[in-house]
């Protein structure tokens, strides 16, 4: 007799499946991911250390399924755009897979990769010590920000028919929700940029 087909199984499959349950329900287990893949639990420990190296392997996925182009770290302002929106637009494609990924340490070194750019253009920006590290955790809390506001639903802000006429005349103006996520991204990099160039300024002025 011939050996039995086994189903096939690999590290790319087990990353595309667990992305999928991600996606789809905001998690992944393994008794789920092994039905979905058609193998039993215990193979997939032939090919992956645990949730912790999925979780890795699924920030490798994201970051790296639309890179983004070679950077100028001398001009830093572009720089740091190039690089805050490819980091919310491959969060925004995923946005279910954020709250999992911000509980660990960041350890893939295409990401790792993203971060030294960050570092790079800061130092060349004229950041030093411990501003560099303030600066791109204010970077992280924009960008997930924003990609977490691109999965918002519809209506984000529902007043009561009674009082707040303030916020209602904003979002009388706001537009459909795609342009508004857009234009709020766009708006709220204006402001880290130039909260940068501020600060840069403040420094200069107290030298």
């Amino acid at each position: 007799m011939g050996r039995p087909l086994l189903p096939l199984i690999s590290v790319e499959a087990l990353t595309t499946a667990a992305l999928e349950l991600v996606d789809e329900s905001g998690d992944f287990s393994f008794p789920k991911l092994a039905k979905k893949i058609g193998v039993s639990q215990s193979s997939i420990y032939n090919h992956v250390s645990g949730r912790d190296e999925i979780l890795e392997l699924l920030r490798h996925r994201i970051i790296t399924e639309e890179p983004y182009p070679p950077v100028d770290h001398s001009e830093w302002e572009g720089a740091l755009r190039v690089l805050i929106r490819a980091y919310r637009d491959a969060f925004a494609r995923h946005p279910r897979l954020a709250p999992l990924l911000v509980l660990q340490s960041i350890t893939d070194p295409a990401v790792i990769g993203l971060y030294e750019d960050l570092a790079l253009a800061l130092e060349s920006a004229g950041f030093s010590g411990r501003d560099v590290v303030a600066a791109i955790s204010t970077i992280d809390s924009f960008a997930l920000g924003a990609a977490l506001d691109l999965a918002a639903p519809e209506v984000v802000w529902d007043p009561p028919a009674e009082g707040y006429p303030t916020l209602k005349r904003a979002l009388g103006n706001a537009g459909p929700s795609e342009e508004r996520g857009g234009h709020a991204f766009d708006f709220g990099l204006d402001v880290v940029i130039g909260g940068l160039r501020a600060k840069l300024g403040g420094q200069e002025t107290r030298a």
